[in-house]
């Protein structure tokens, strides 16, 4: 049998179904012909082979994508004293240039960003070598070499559970961190970059009480940084907190709490599809089970869905970042269910929860330092995690992801099955000008939009697809 092009009645087409379609589910046609439904079904698919970028002990692992250069670029411990590699991805690979020293003396708690107004990255650290000071120095990537200016102190006592992140509507960086000499108060800093070298606003803190596993993401649809954290001084349950920069300022809306339980190894990220936060946690009150809820901010408050497990074991040193070409949150992990191998999965948001693709191991063997260490690459289109090998000598390593997305594009939509399809079954399609009249809840007179997991509404999706106009509550004029 021809797989598509037979014609059925009243304009429609029959084609060879691709997987079961559902009555009036819209479709795609794919390259070998076939039909399939429109569906958000992408996942972290496939891992290139991992790469060794440090031949030796490597710890505290962090990544930023320069996307001036477009370049991965990754800092880390090399025998205690702080280095950072330039990386270049080709296909499923990455190679490396010489790597460069960024703190003569001891540090660790190493996190980092992209300040995409003055091109640079910056990275901050807990500096060991200087009274345990909170540090950040400004790096200058060129070709596949990074030079560094001088190292700052934003807080002149103990740092630690570092994260930066940054803020594209005000161009600044903000780092959040634990301030020991405070009381351990989660505490934020606003940092702007100049040349070579960053200075930085008075220090405001957001909690009060003893904080932990400090992340912070950037909402850009809201022009607001969410730090989610460990409270420790309220039974270490999970919390996060919105925070607003003005000038050299930041200030924070209430307090919202996400995880009633023990909460650790935090990561936030913002999924610019879906316009929201995505927090993930290991659960030590329940089982340690690798967990992540979905986050919506509103004015200074956040609010959260319900919570979704993502890993049934312990799920440790989690790491995460969001593929816009895929629109997917990519998570990364040391899988305690599984020898603690690195393991990612991807996750699509809809409304406010979170659904998870099946797992894939990028390492085989123990994982270390995931934390900071992913980063997506949107020239490529690829995920790069990159963390301590425990099996191989704890030497520092960078594996390649590669993420599907929707199967939807802005030219493979046909129309709408007409009826229910067995997988090789022929299945009728309602085509251009064709009427589908297997909808439900329309209105009339209003323009439709095919959406990536395969339902219609009046906004358009990304990609955009015209689904075509209504003419009562269940007939659809396909578009043409």
């Amino acid at each position: 049998m021809k797989s598509f092009g037979n014609i059925a009645k009243d304009g429609q087409v029959r084609a060879v179904a691709s997987g079961a379609l559902t009555d009036g589910k819209a479709v795609i046609v794919n390259a070998d012909g076939t039909v399939a439904v429109v569906a958000s079904t992408g996942g972290a698919t496939s891992a290139g082979t991992p790469v060794v970028f440090r031949d030796s002990d490597t710890g505290y692992v962090a990544s930023a994508y320069d996307t001036t250069n477009n370049k991965v670029v990754i800092a880390y411990t090399r025998t205690s004293t702080g280095y950072a590699v330039v990386g270049t991805v080709s296909g499923t690979s990455i190679s490396f240039g010489s790597e460069a020293a960024f703190e003569s003396g001891n540090s660790d708690f190493h996190q980092m960003a992209f300040d995409a107004n003055s091109g640079k990255v910056v990275i901050a650290y807990h500096d060991q070598s200087n009274n345990d000071y909170g540090t950040a120095v400004v790096g200058t990537v060129s070709g596949t070499s990074i030079s560094f200016g001088t190292p700052v102190v934003f807080n002149s006592a103990y740092t630690i559970y570092t994260s930066v992140v940054y803020d594209s509507n005000a161009q600044k960086v903000v780092i959040a961190y634990r301030d020991v000499g405070n009381s351990s108060a989660g505490t934020a800093i606003v940092g702007t970059v100049s040349g070579t070298g960053i200075s930085f606003g008075s220090e405001t803190a957001f909690e009060s009480g003893e904080t932990n596993y400090i992340s912070a993401a950037f909402d850009s649809t809201n022009n607001k940084v969410v730090i989610a954290y460990q409270d420790t001084g309220d039974s270490s349950k999970g919390k996060a907190v919105v925070g607003t920069v003005s000038s050299t300022s930041i200030s924070f809306g209430s307090i919202a709490e996400f995880e009633t339980g023990n909460t650790q190894q935090i990561a936030a990220a913002y999924d610019s599809n879906a316009q929201k936060v995505v927090i993930a946690y290991l659960d030590n009150g329940n089982s340690d089970y690798g967990t992540a809820i979905v986050g919506t901010v509103s004015g200074t408050s956040i609010s959260f869905g319900t919570a979704v497990v993502f890993l049934e074991a312990e799920a440790a040193r989690t790491g995460m970042t969001y593929d816009s070409g895929a629109q997917k949150i990519v998570l990364v992990y040391n899988d305690g269910g599984n020898s603690s191998a690195g393991t990612a999965v991807a996750g699509t948001v809809s409304g406010t929860s979170i659904s998870f693709s099946a797992p894939v191991v990028f390492e085989s063997g123990g994982t270390a330092h995931l934390h900071g260490g992913v980063v997506y690459d949107p020239d490529q289109e690829k995920v790069v995690t990159s963390y301590q090998d425990g099996s191989n000598g704890s030497k520092g390593t960078s594996a390649v992801i590669t993420t599907s997305g929707p199967n939807l594009t802005s030219e493979n939509f046909i129309g709408f099955s007409d009826g229910a399809f067995a997988t090789t079954q022929s299945a009728s399609i309602n085509t251009a000008n064709t009427i589908d009249r297997n909808q439900s809840s329309l209105t009339a007179g209003q323009t439709y939009f095919v959406q990536n997991d395969g339902t219609i509404g009046t906004t358009a999706a990304d990609p955009s697809v015209t689904a075509g106009t209504a003419i009562s509550a269940t007939e659809l004029i396909v578009k043409g």
